[in-house]
């Protein structure tokens, strides 16, 4: 039977008698709220000035004509249908989406095996995960951007490396038929994060359930299947959703490889790169307002149906029990 909670006990006067101790502490609740309220003000007023105000700017240019330098004219839905007819959106759509499907399977196929590598107890292991990690760190520098065009361009390390074996293609970055796959060994170079990630989702798997595909005789490559993967995909499945996000926002690699033009021939031309062009090199500001909302309905779709899929293929211990 719960017991019934006895009402606050009066507070003695200095100069006798009792107070009630109510408004004591509606007062110091109120100070406990306003404390809360002050300590998150800085936040809100960012999140206001700084995100939602310039969304729903972005979100009523994408309806003008817009130019940077005279007053919006409002044009309705005409910048979203010239998308249809614009070659270059098209192509920017093509590479873009070619990018995300074989950049983000490929990275985290990298960093699944590495994580598997570095997770057994090793002499030099934290050495090893520190420098498996350290491209991570760089990010998308311009930097690292550099380098990568150096190694690709024509005359470089991989071109003279390519002669030597008698395969004479060129730079791969200065040829429409292998521009783009330097990028995606640029994004895949950099698994550090995810592999983390992984690290950390393989110390939370149960030893004994090794140690019974032991017992019962199963090989590596039936534990690896059996057991950890499917312990492992609520962190694929994490990692799968922000690095889908990441790839559709890619755009300094392919800025400073192409010098800004998606060449040659557009064919490292990834979506945000062809919307830089056009709201600060075209000035179509209400033309990149509308591809900038059509890139977010894209990710907010492509982010929906893959979590309607976790359903299927994301497995969660307590499931069973339940």
């Amino acid at each position: 039977m719960a017991q019934a909670t006895a009402p606050p006990r009066p507070l003695p006067r200095p100069g006798g008698g009792v107070t009630d101790a109510a408004p004591a502490v509606r007062r110091r609740r109120r100070s406990t709220a306003l404390s809360a309220h002050v300590f998150l003000a800085p936040w809100l007023i960012g999140a206001v000035v700084l995100t939602l105000g310039p969304m729903l700017a972005s979100l009523y240019l994408s309806f003008t004509d817009y130019d940077l330098f005279s007053r919006p004219n409002w044009v309705g839905l005409a910048n979203y249908r010239y998308m249809l007819a614009d070659d270059r959106f098209l192509t920017s759509v093509g590479v873009t989406l070619k990018f995300v499907l074989i950049g983000a399977p490929l990275k985290l196929a990298a960093a699944l095996a590495v994580a598997l590598l570095l997770n057994r107890a090793r002499r030099g292991v934290g050495l090893y995960r520190a420098a498996f990690y350290a491209p991570s760190l760089l990010g998308a520098s311009v930097s690292v951007a550099l380098v990568w065009r150096s190694l690709f361009a024509t005359g470089g390390l991989t071109d003279r490396s390519l002669a030597f074996f008698g395969l004479e293609i060129g730079g791969l970055t200065d040829n429409p038929d292998y521009a783009l796959y330097p990028l995606i060994m640029l994004t895949v170079w950099q698994f550090g994060a995810p592999m983390v990630i992984f690290l950390a989702g393989l110390k939370q798997i149960p030893k004994e359930l090794y140690e019974a595909s032991s017992i019962d005789g199963a090989s590596r490559i039936r534990t690896f299947f059996s057991i950890t993967l499917p312990m492992l995909t609520p962190v694929l499945f994490f990692n799968l959703v922000m690095e889908i996000i990441h790839s559709f926002q890619s755009f300094t690699s392919a800025f400073v490889v192409s010098n800004g033009t998606g060449g040659p021939s557009d064919s490292t031309l990834f979506y945000s790169l062809y919307l830089y062009q056009q709201a600060f090199t075209n000035f179509h500001m209400g033309y990149a307002s509308a591809m900038a909302w059509v890139l977010l309905a894209v990710i907010a779709l492509v982010t929906f149906l893959v979590f309607r899929s976790s359903r299927m293929w994301v497995f969660y211990g307590q499931e069973e029990a339940s």
